[in-house]
């Protein structure tokens, strides 16, 4: 494989307007999220934007933006633009998205999805973690992640909900939202209008599923922080100090 990683970034976030921008320990937030993909030394990073502000944030810092048009969307749209325009022959048959709003992410965390593409079934790889507090069993902004498992941290996924699933006894998995495509995967992907049950549960890799595409999971020890509200940006100065 030869990856590469591209991290989407918009301003126009509702809850927490300006989001990549936002301060944390002295840098905006987006930079610390480049900062973990380069130390997951796994291939380029590349952030996508539609903001002159967020560019010149990572590149005064020795990174690479790339700017996009401002109406895509979803991230996956954003990574493909980036792709087609800066790599447009296809060298780059895997690419990572890592979202923009994960400050605390793993670098090793980025580097495990890469493991179940190396069966040329798999179109697109995931992460999930074991749920252990029980309010985020029937939380629907906890996003649930269905699967068969395949060894002991692998599984192959057959659903994603905001429900409580599956249903009985045994573990549930917290679906975090970091991507690995195969390039061939992603452009079939943007190719298809939004399918009905991504439209009801509002989660876009159902499209993919619906679709027939395989998504495998590697399970991780923690969930990354998503920054969405002011509350959440104060726990994530706080890890991070």
């Amino acid at each position: 494989m030869n990856p590469i990683i591209v991290i989407p970034a918009r301003m126009a976030a509702t809850r927490l307007p300006g989001k990549p921008m936002a301060d944390i320990l002295g840098e905006p937030m987006i930079v610390h999220v480049w900062r973990r993909a380069i130390e997951a030394e796994i291939g380029e990073v590349v952030v996508a934007t539609d903001s002159a502000g967020i560019a010149e944030a990572i590149r005064q810092k020795g990174g690479r933006a790339e700017m996009t048009r401002p109406d895509h969307p979803s991230g996956s749209d954003r990574i493909h633009e980036v792709l087609q325009s800066i790599d447009p022959e296809g060298r780059h048959d895997v690419v990572i998205n890592v979202q923009g709003d994960l400050p605390t992410i793993a670098p090793a965390a980025i580097r495990a999805v890469l493991t179940p593409l190396r069966d040329p079934a798999v179109d697109l790889a995931t992460l999930v973690a074991e749920i252990h507090r029980e309010e985020e069993r029937t939380a629907p902004t906890v996003v649930k992640m269905v699967g068969s498992r395949l060894a002991p941290e692998h599984f192959r996924c057959l659903y994603f909900t905001r429900a409580t699933a599956p249903w009985g006894d045994g573990p549930l998995y917290h679906h975090i939202g970091l991507y690995g495509w195969r390039r061939s995967a992603l452009n079939r992907f943007i190719a298809l209008p939004p399918s009905p049950l991504e439209v009801r549960e509002k989660l876009e890799q159902l499209r993919a599923l619906e679709a027939g595409m395989r998504i495998d999971a590697i399970a991780v020890a923690d969930v990354p922080l998503g920054v969405d509200t002011p509350a959440d940006l104060q726990r994530a100065r706080d890890l991070l100090a």
